[in-house]
């Protein structure tokens, strides 16, 4: 996360991961604003260039060689990255509606969302046929279909309808990779069937007649059926029709047809064209709304139409980014003319490319060893990402306010007072409160929205009280998610001791701004939290919101619980098993995340755990009989077993290979990137009676590492333990593992005996 003293006076919202916008991030983070904040909006972590999806496809290129990592271009840009999918916009509020998270407000929106194909305007084609675009998302569906074609018996018939570059290109590629595997499992690659379809009369209709008489001899060569000027009028289950009536069985259709916008932007009252493509002016502005830009395929520049290809994406990035700040920091943007002719590089699956500019055209190997020198030089700008220290650029120190906000801002970098003067100011509180739906419950007699000074609370009879309290900073740009992460952390020790959670206060610092910003930040923040206390059962009953230099949150949380049937740490029982419901791994890849070393899908997949509740699991490990449970939180997992065994009078034996582990945790931890908090951790290793024989273990660094909202670490009686452990698995919590087992306390004073 990067941090500024300079409180945000616009928000710039960006709407898709395209080639243009990978370009504004690249563009922000070399040079940025002063006083503007980026915020990127993006379903997939991973955005596919398309340039190299055939390499990819045709098994010439990994998955991180064809993928820019968003998480880590927008942390480099000092962005926020909000894993969601827009799916509205309301211009009147100026705000962004999404598909899993509150709305997001906007002075400044740009969309960059592509396009996908038409599928809705061929019956049966929506059910039965795979879009290849919208390119965010297809390496799932291209892997999904890769099996099917790998696992199927006998002959096999694929059929591509659109004859365009792209669907030329990925009729190739395909079918060099299925001949490829099916060759490496000694079966007949002359089982595979093409088909390729078009509307059109012609191959490749905006491309030279040289560029056409070669792709025309690459697939008759190939054996590649082409059916040219027979429009397919119905898809149904393995077969399509044209327009002339011919049927053709096939086992799979692929569409790559002409595309269009899509559904929800015809309700935002922008004007589009016929597509539904957003019609905008040679500044990349909407022709309907100056505050909304728009560029790549979903675009189309009412003076330069142009063909949907990346190369124009490429190129819109820097006018797109220009032009933001210019119209951010007040200034007039300007007008933008893309090429008329370019270059564009097909290649056929095998390593050979055919070079079309205009009447130009040139093919051979060469050529496509040309092109992967371009798309390796082009990937390299956004995944091999510079130290922000050896950027060498100083930020555009120019932003426009209006006198309100110039107020605010010159109030927000004041000296700031304390006491209670460093409270968030009521109206902006309330108006951010207001919207949140916290449960009621019939135990809560005075809460949130009453005026009262505290809540008043009741204890069901013959019930105790658990109370906890957990507060920590944010470790991520995204307040809605760290919102649920913070409250999911706070709720785990309730769980962990088998008690039902009542009511939670919360306690919460602002980076202090201008209001609406300020406001924005808690209504997200507090919508996530509300969310995961509303799904434990847990009422939000008040709390306390004070500015500081960074946001945190923390939550005081009470439960009730039956006296009789506590899980604490000192119920461990010699001849137990151990079992841990989560991986564990956050700490590393979250440093390693900050340095900009962390996959993005490593961190999307560490945040869904920290997201998910140990209520379930704590539930279940009760009814088999759990005797002692605590959950990995701080101290790491090798802290809270040496609390767990000490009162208890017991040792353990930790099993290093049967330890959950999060994905990339592993590689960031062997780089030696670990948590400020592992130091503080690794004196523990004293109570490991054998370190030196796994010191140098890959994972014996993670068993110190501290966990956020990590699982339930508990022991249960060994002859229940499978079935509670299969049970875990079918509600929810796949990586439960057995990790070891309780030993009677042995003469030694360490506790723990490590083994492989």
């Amino acid at each position: 996360m990067q941090t500024s003293e300079q409180p945000v006076l616009r928000d710039i919202v960006l709407i898709g991961g395209g080639h243009s916008h990978v370009g504004v991030l690249k563009r922000f983070a070399m040079n940025p604003v002063l006083g503007v904040r980026l915020t990127l909006i993006c379903r997939d972590t991973h955005t596919p260039y398309s340039g190299m999806l055939p390499g990819y496809v045709a098994g010439h290129y990994s998955y991180d060689e064809v993928h820019i990592d968003l998480s880590r271009l927008a942390e480099f840009a000092g962005a926020r990255f909000y894993r969601d999918e827009a799916v509205a916009i309301n211009r009147s509020e100026q705000r962004v509606d999404c598909r899993n998270r509150p709305s997001v407000p906007y002075d400044l929106l740009s969309i960059n969302i592509g396009s996908a194909p038409r599928v809705q305007d061929v019956p049966g084609a929506r059910d039965h046929a795979v879009p290849v675009k919208p390119i965010q998302g297809f390496n799932d569906r291209w892997v999904a279909l890769l099996s099917r074609l790998e696992n199927h018996q006998g002959p096999m018939t694929v059929a591509v309808v659109g004859a365009g570059a792209g669907g030329v290109e990925l009729t190739l590629a395909m079918q060099h990779r299925l001949r490829e595997e099916i060759s490496k499992r000694g079966g007949d690659p002359g089982r595979l069937s093409f088909h390729l379809f078009d509307a059109a009369p012609q191959l490749l209709p905006t491309h030279n007649d040289k560029v056409r008489q070669q792709f025309e001899k690459t697939l008759h060569e190939r054996g590649v059926r082409l059916h040219l000027g027979a429009p397919v009028t119905h898809v149904d289950a393995q077969r399509l029709t044209t327009e002339s009536g011919e049927i053709l069985d096939a086992d799979e259709v692929l569409w790559v047809t002409r595309a269009g916008g899509p559904e929800w932007l015809q309700k935002t009252g922008l004007a589009l064209d016929d597509d539904g493509f957003i019609l905008t002016r040679d500044t990349l502005q909407t022709e309907t709304d100056d505050r909304i830009f728009a560029a790549g395929d979903i675009a189309n520049v009412i003076d330069h139409p142009r063909e949907k290809a990346g190369v124009f994406a490429v190129r819109q990035g820097r006018p797109l980014a220009d032009n933001l700040k210019r119209v951010a920091t007040g200034r007039k943007a300007k007008p933008f003319k893309p090429q008329k002719k370019w270059l564009a590089l097909i290649s056929t699956g095998d390593k050979f490319a055919v070079a079309s500019r205009g009447d130009f055209a040139i093919a051979g190997k060469l050529v496509w060893h040309w092109k992967d020198w371009i798309d390796h030089q082009f990937m390299s700008k956004f995944n091999d990402l510079p130290a922000m220290a050896d950027t060498g650029n100083l930020p555009d120190t120019s932003a426009a306010q209006n006198p309100e906000e110039a107020a605010q801002a010159i109030s927000a970098v004041a000296m700031r007072c304390g006491g209670c003067g460093a409270k968030v100011g009521s109206t902006v509180l309330s108006r951010a409160l207001a919207n949140l739906k916290p449960i009621e419950r019939d135990d809560i007699l005075v809460g949130l929205h009453a005026p009262d000074d505290a809540a008043v609370l009741t204890v069901p009879p013959g019930k105790a009280v658990v109370h906890t309290v957990d507060f920590f900073r944010a470790f991520i740009d995204d307040p809605y998610v760290f919102g649920r992460v913070a409250a999911n952390h706070s709720l785990g020790d309730v769980f962990a001791m088998g008690a039902h959670a009542q009511s939670a206060t919360a306690v919460a610092t602002v980076p202090y701004g201008i209001e609406s910003k300020v406001e924005d930040i808690v209504f997200q923040m507090m919508s996530g939290a509300v969310d995961v206390l509303n799904e434990a059962g847990c009422a939000l009953v008040g709390g306390h919101t004070g500015e500081g230099r960074e946001l945190a949150l923390g939550f005081a949380v009470n439960g009730y619980i039956d006296p009789d049937k506590v899980m604490s740490k000192g119920g461990l029982v010699a001849g137990d098993v151990l079992l841990l419901t989560k991986p564990i791994g956050t700490g590393t890849l979250f440093a390693a995340h900050a340095q900009l070393k962390a996959r993005g899908r490593w961190i999307d997949s560490a945040l869904e755990s920290m997201m998910q509740s140990n209520k379930t699991a704590a539930e279940c490990l009760s009814r088999f009989g759990s005797r002692a449970c605590t959950d990995v939180t701080g101290f790491g997992l090798l802290g809270h077993l040496v609390e767990m065994t000490r009162p208890s009078g017991v040792d353990a034996e930790l099993s290093l290979s049967s330890i959950p582990i999060l994905p990339g945790a592993e590689e960031t931890a062997a780089a030696g990137i670990l948590s400020s908090l592992q130091p503080a951790n690794i004196r523990l290793r004293r109570g490991i009676r054998n370190q030196d024989e796994w010191i140098n273990n890959e994972r014996y660094p993670l068993i110190f590492d501290p966990q956020t909202a990590g699982g339930l670490l508990a022991s249960i009686p060994a002859d229940k333990a499978d079935a509670c452990v299969a049970e875990l698995k079918a509600l929810g919590y796949p990586e439960t593992a057995i990790i070891g087992r309780i030993l009677p306390q042995g003469e030694a004073i360490e506790p723990i005996v490590l083994k492989a």
